[in-house]
């Protein structure tokens, strides 16, 4: 069989060039594949002609599974037949990405006997990314993955694949372990995260403290952030040190204090915790001299998106503070809640978010039985046309 000559790729060439790392440039790691140079001729002609060449068409993945495989197809399949079929695979992420050689190896020879060899670690909601196969090469793909113990991941209107920060396998300021609520929420839900039954998709992050290192108050549609309920751990002699070794603690670490909560008199470091509002500054850059509290837990903040139909959205405090303990079931009785309103009327490709906005917070919490907290006001009320209704007293006239 002649091997096939990879395209020329002129527009593609440019993006090699600079200082920073090129996605072409490892691409090309593969072009001896035959899949690879057609990609890469695909993706050089819709630079040329400023369109997409690639259509979500077909419904495919694998027996038993609604989700976990991406349809991928191709409009230049006569001229480019390797990749007329190119799906996407979700693999379910271990909890923090902690991989073993031996794990990384074994997929990566599943992929290379059956895939294009390319691959996405990771992707936005955290999976590992398989990009490019043919449609036979689904049940082969996933038979092999199952026999060495992965599991495909979400995909469509379903609860997405969770994902979690590195937390206390190697963060001292994680405030609860994500690792094991990942893990326990993963386990928990595998119908809700194989099986679409939603209007739109559900994604859980788990971030170990208020630094947020998996962008959970921007993406997940359940944010469980770690937080404290007590006084920030303070050690005086290490916040000395620290201004003896050049640090302006006034400038750098009060001054920038969102809440005005610290005073330094250049000897002592005093918190008004009341007025903290747990952003994590200070304890970042006096990091040997401040800790969170002893008291830990986490708050639950829900509704964030990407721009996708309506605008983006940063979650919001539902719930300020549950204590972390397995099976987590406040927050599985939370989410299951939500799925239960949320399923019977919202709106198809309608988020949480965008379902609260539409049916009203107040409606929202009525439904799913949880009274409302001062927590949950995201800003002041800018509209003054207010109006309640007159208590019902009884036997008034």
């Amino acid at each position: 069989m002649t091997k096939k000559k990879t395209p020329a790729t002129p527009l593609l060439d440019e993006l090699e060039k600079g200082p920073w790392p090129s996605f072409i440039k490892e691409i090309k790691k593969e072009a001896d594949r035959p899949m690879v140079q057609d990609l890469l001729g695909v993706l050089e002609r819709s630079y040329e002609e400023h369109i997409g060449h690639w259509k979500h068409g077909g419904l495919v993945g694998v027996m038993g599974y609604g989700g976990g495989v991406i349809g991928r197809y191709s409009d230049l399949q006569e001229e480019f037949p390797e990749v007329a079929e190119f799906h996407t695979y979700r693999v379910n992420q271990p909890a923090a990405w902690f991989y073993t050689s031996k794990a990384l190896r074994e997929i990566c020879d599943i992929w290379d006997e059956h895939g294009s060899g390319l691959t996405n670690m990771h992707g936005s909601t955290g999976d590992i990314i398989f990009l490019g196969s043919k449609t036979e090469a689904l049940e082969p793909v996933f038979k092999k993955l199952t026999e060495k113990g992965w599991d495909l991941g979400g995909s469509g209107s379903d609860m997405r694949t969770p994902s979690c920060c590195v937390g206390p396998a190697r963060c001292e300021w994680a405030c609860y372990d994500t690792l094991n609520a990942c893990y326990d929420v993963t386990q928990n839900y595998q119908d809700e995260l194989h099986r679409p039954a939603f209007p739109y998709k559900f994604k859980f992050k788990f971030a170990g403290c208020p630094n947020d290192c998996v962008a959970s108050v921007a993406r997940s549609d359940m944010s469980v952030i770690g937080t404290w309920k007590d006084d920030i751990q303070v050690d005086q002699a290490k916040v000395q040190e620290y201004a003896k070794a050049g640090v302006d603690i006034q400038k750098e670490v009060c001054d920038l204090c969102p809440s005005d909560c610290m005073s330094w008199d250049g000897k002592t470091l005093d918190i008004d915790n009341g007025e903290c509002v747990k952003c994590m500054h200070c304890i970042n850059v006096l990091s040997k001299a401040l800790k969170p509290g002893k008291e830990r837990g986490a708050t639950i903040l829900i509704g964030a998106k990407a721009p996708i139909i309506g605008g983006a959205l940063l979650s919001a405090v539902f719930v300020p503070f549950l204590e972390m303990e397995p099976p987590y079931e406040d927050i599985k009785e939370l989410a299951e809640a939500i799925w239960d309103f949320w399923g019977e009327h919202g709106k198809n490709r309608e988020r949480v978010g965008e379902f609260i906005q539409r049916v009203g917070l107040g409606t929202f919490l009525d439904q799913i039985g949880l009274d409302p907290v001062p927590e949950m006001i995201s800003h002041p009320r800018a509209n003054p046309y207010i109006f309640f209704q007159d208590e019902v007293v009884e036997g008034a006239q």
